[in-house]
């Protein structure tokens, strides 16, 4: 991209650059464990917010128990930040401490 064009009208050349479109950034939306949330609860927010297959949602929350964090999915930053929002009401509705971050992929 980045190269000239020639636009004709009327017998004119009018010449204009292309535009660059760049893909969003990403950012990788990471669940946090805590001694308090249960399994369940996380698989339920796995499945219902981040669309996980029970199976996906059961790999994930063994990886948050386990290694103290787990990727739900990248996504771009807008999206990243509504998904975290909705994980942390769904908690709260709970009475759950369940916590999630974003670091850029």
């Amino acid at each position: 991209m980045g190269t000239k064009k020639d636009l004709e009208t009327d017998g004119e050349t009018l010449v204009a650059d292309e535009i660059k479109i760049s893909e969003p950034k990403l950012y990788k939306v990471m669940l946090l464990n805590d001694d308090y949330t249960t399994m369940d609860f996380v698989v339920s927010v796995l499945e219902t917010i981040f669309s996980k297959s029970p199976s996906e949602a059961v790999k994930v929350m063994m990886s948050v128990h386990k290694n103290g964090s787990g990727l739900c999915g990248i996504y771009p930053k807008q999206i990243a930040e509504a998904k975290i929002q909705q994980v942390h009401i769904k908690a709260q509705t709970k009475n759950y401490p369940l916590r999630c971050q974003m670091e850029e992929a």
